[in-house]
C-alpha cells in the first residue's frame, strides 16, 4: 500500500449507486415535508419547523450542522500533518455547551424570536441589529463556500469526475430540499446524513486496523512518528496547537457557533420546550465527540498506511485535503460500494452543512431586512422565504470558487469564524451579561474587535508564520518505489513542496517581513475568535459606562437572570442538602416561617426604654 504506483481512481456501478441513494434518500425528506406541510402557510412554519421538534433529532442536527466534509476530509489530513493533539478540541465542545445553555439558551428562547439578531434591536438598536445581521451573512456564504469545495474535490480525486459538475450538483441537490421542506426536512436530512458519516468513517477505519494488524500497531506507528502528541502545555501564543490554543481558542470558536450562530440558535429555539433544547445540547456531545474520535483516528489510520511513502510529498495527490479519498481508493478499491459510501460520507457532512447555512440565511433575511420594513401576509412571507433558500444555493455554489483560492480548508473556515465571529459572539455577550451595556458602547465594541481581527487575520495570510510555530511533523518517502522520476527524491525525507515553499520564502525575505510578522501576525489562527471577543467586550463595556450606561432602563427579559440558569437551582438544592446533613441553624427569615418566629427572650432586638416610650 505504502508503496505502490499512484492510485488511479475510478468508481464502480456499486460505488455510484450508494452514492446516488443518498442523495435521494436526501432529496426525498425534502419533497415529504414539503407535503406534510402544504397546510402550514407562515414563514414561522417554514423557517422554524413550527417549534415542535423534540431533543433527539435535533441533536443530531446539531452535531451534523457544523461537523461538515471539513471533519470527514480536513481533520483526518491535520492529524496526519501535525499530529493527534487535534483531538484536545473535544475538551472545549464540553464547556461550550456548559456556556451555551446557561447563558445564551434561556434569553433566545424565552423571547422566542426567529433571527438571533432580532435581540440585538431589543437590546441595543436597529442599527447594531443590521450590521450583525450583515456580518453573519458574509461569514456564512464564506464558509458555505468552503464546505461545498471541499467534497467537490474529494469526489474530482476519486472518480475524475468534473470538479464544477460536482459542486454544482451538490448545491442543487442541498437547495431543493431547503426550498422544498424548510427547517425540519433540514433538521431530518441531517439526522440521515450524520449516520452516513459515521458508517463512511467506520469503513475506513476497520479497513485500515485489519491491513496494520491492529489497533496496537497503528498506535504504535504513531507514536514512533510523533504523531501522539497530546500534552503540549506550551504557554506561548504563537504555537499553532497547543493544549491552551485547541481548549481557549477552541472553547470560544465553538461558542460562537453554538451560543449566537443563527443556524444553530435556529435549531434549538425550534424545539417544542426549553427541556427539550437544553437536552438537544447536552445530547448533541456524543455525536460531537464521535465524529471527533473517528476523525482523529482516521488521520492516525492514514499516518500508519503512508509512513514509509506520503503521497502529497511524492505528488500523488495536489492537496493534504486528497489524502482521505486517496486512501479510500488505495485501501477499499476491491470492494465495491465502500468508496461510493465514502464520498456519500463527505457529501453528507457537505450537504448537512450547506442546508443549515441557507435555512439560516434566509431566516434572517427575513426577519431583519424585510419583515421590519414591509406589511407582508405570512403566506407571502413563507414563499419569500423559499425564494430566498433558492438564491443563497445558487450565491453559495458560486462562492466555493473562492474556495478553491484559499489552500488549506480546516484553517480557512476556523480563520473566518474567528474573525467574523469573535466580535459578535462579544456583542451578544455585552447584552446578555452587562445590563449597563448601551447601543454606543456595544457598536463601538463591535467595530473595535472587528478591526482588530482583520488586522491579525489579513496579517497571518500576508505573512505566514514561520514553520518552527507551525511545526509540521516529518513526512517520509523512504519506502516508495516508484519507476516514474518526475523530478523527485524518492528517497528524501524533506517535508512536502509547499512547506519547503514557504520556507525557502520566509529565509530569502526575511528583512521584507515587518516586525509584526513574526509575533503579532504568527498568533495561532484559534486566537483570532478570543481576541475579536475581548476587544468588543472591553471596549463596549468601557464607552458604555462613560457615556451613561448605568442610567438606562432595561426589561429584564434581555439580560440573563439567575433564575433562568440550572446552575443556580443545582447550587440551591445542594445547598439545602449540605445544610441539613450538617445540622446547621437557620436564623433567617425562611427558617422564621418555617419554624415559627424566634424566642422574644433572645432576640438581637434592642429593647427601647427611653422615657417616651416608659408609661406614666
Amino acid at each position: 500500500m505504502s508503496g505502490g504506483s499512484p492510485v488511479v481512481g475510478s468508481f464502480a456501478v456499486a460505488d455510484y449507486v450508494v452514492f446516488a441513494l443518498m442523495l435521494v434518500i436526501s432529496a426525498a425528506v425534502g419533497v415529504y415535508y414539503a407535503w406534510t406541510g402544504r397546510g402550514q402557510g407562515s414563514a414561522t412554519d417554514f423557517l422554524m419547523g413550527g417549534r415542535s421538534l423534540t431533543a433527539v433529532p435535533v441533536s443530531l442536527s446539531l452535531s451534523a450542522s457544523f461537523m461538515s466534509a471539513l471533519s470527514v476530509l480536513a481533520s483526518p489530513a491535520e492529524v496526519y500533518r501535525y499530529g493527534a493533539s487535534f483531538g484536545l478540541i473535544g475538551i472545549s465542545y464540553v464547556i461550550m455547551v456548559l456556556v451555551t445553555s446557561e447563558v445564551f439558551l434561556p434569553v433566545f428562547y424565552k423571547l422566542a424570536i426567529t433571527s438571533t439578531y432580532e435581540y440585538l434591536e431589543l437590546r441595543f438598536n436597529r442599527v447594531t441589529r443590521l450590521l450583525g445581521t450583515v456580518l453573519f451573512i458574509v461569514q456564512t456564504i464564506l464558509y458555505t463556500g468552503i464546505v461545498i469545495y471541499v467534497p467537490a474535490l474529494a469526489l474530482n480525486q476519486v472518480t475524475g469526475m468534473d470538479l464544477w459538475g460536482a459542486v454544482i450538483s451538490t448545491g442543487v441537490v442541498c437547495t431543493f430540499y431547503c426550498t422544498m421542506g424548510g427547517l425540519k426536512a433540514v433538521v431530518w436530512t441531517d439526522v440521515f446524513q450524520v449516520c452516513i458519516m459515521l458508517a463512511g468513517f467506520l469503513c475506513v477505519i476497520i479497513r485500515s486496523v485489519v491491513i496494520q494488524g491492529g489497533v496496537a500497531s497503528i498506535m504504535s506507528d504513531s507514536h514512533h512518528g510523533g504523531r501522539l502528541n497530546f500534552w503540549d502545555f506550551d504557554v506561548n501564543p504563537l504555537r499553532r496547537h497547543t493544549f491552551w490554543t485547541l481548549t481557549i481558542g477552541g472553547t470560544f470558536i465553538w461558542v460562537s457557533i453554538y451560543g449566537i450562530n443563527q443556524a444553530q440558535v435556529q435549531r434549538y429555539v425550534s424545539c417544542k420546550s426549553i427541556t427539550h433544547a437544553r437536552l438537544a445540547l447536552y445530547l448533541n456531545l456524543i455525536g460531537l465527540w464521535s465524529i471527533l474520535l473517528c476523525s482523529v483516528f482516521a488521520g492516525l489510520c492514514l499516518y500508519s498506511v503512508y509512513k514509509n511513502c506520503d503521497p502529497w510529498t511524492t505528488g500523488q495527490v495536489s492537496a493534504v485535503d486528497q489524502l482521505m479519498p486517496y486512501l479510500v481508493m488505495d485501501i477499499l478499491r476491491d470492494y465495491p460500494g465502500l468508496p461510493g459510501l465514502f464520498v456519500a460520507a463527505a457529501y453528507s457532512g457537505s450537504l448537512s452543512t450547506v442546508s443549515s447555512s441557507i435555512n439560516a440565511l434566509a431566516a434572517v433575511t427575513v426577519e431583519d431586512l424585510i419583515r421590519p420594513h414591509t406589511e407582508m401576509t405570512e403566506k407571502r412571507l413563507s414563499y419569500i422565504s423559499k425564494g430566498l433558500s433558492l438564491m443563497y444555493g445558487a450565491l453559495c455554489i458560486g462562492m466555493a470558487g473562492l474556495a478553491s483560492l484559499m489552500g488549506g480548508v480546516l484553517q480557512a473556515a476556523v480563520t473566518i469564524f474567528g474573525i467574523i465571529g469573535g466580535p459578535l459572539l462579544g456583542l451578544f455577550t455585552l447584552g446578555i451579561l452587562c445590563p449597563f451595556a448601551n447601543s454606543t458602547g456595544a457598536l463601538t465594541g463591535l467595530v473595535s474587535g472587528l478591526g482588530l481581527s482583520l488586522w491579525v487575520g489579513i496579517g497571518a495570510q500576508i505573512y505566514p508564520p514561520p514553520p518552527e510555530m507551525s511545526r509540521p511533523l516529518v513526512l517520509n518517502t523512504e519506502g516508495c518505489n516508484f519507476t516514474t522520476i518526475d523530478r523527485l527524491n524518492w528517497t528524501s525525507t524533506a517535508l512536502p513542496t509547499e512547506a519547503s515553499v514557504i520556507t525557502t520564502i520566509l529565509l530569502q525575505n526575511v528583512d521584507d517581513r515587518p516586525v509584526l510578522a513574526d509575533n503579532w501576525y504568527s498568533l495561532s489562527y484559534l486566537y483570532f475568535s478570543p481576541i475579536g471577543t475581548i476587544t468588543a467586550i472591553t471596549v463596549g463595556v468601557i464607552v458604555s459606562l462613560l457615556s451613561g450606561g448605568m442610567k438606562q432602563k432595561l426589561e429584564s427579559r434581555l439580560t440573563l437572570m439567575k433564575e433562568d440558569m440550572v446552575s443556580y437551582y443545582l447550587f440551591k438544592f445542594f445547598k439545602e442538602i449540605a445544610m441539613r446533613r450538617t445540622g446547621k441553624l437557620d436564623f433567617t427569615k425562611t427558617g422564621e416561617k418555617r419554624f415559627g418566629s424566634t424566642n422574644p427572650a433572645f432576640c438581637d432586638v434592642e429593647l427601647d426604654l427611653t422615657k417616651s416610650s416608659v408609661a406614666t
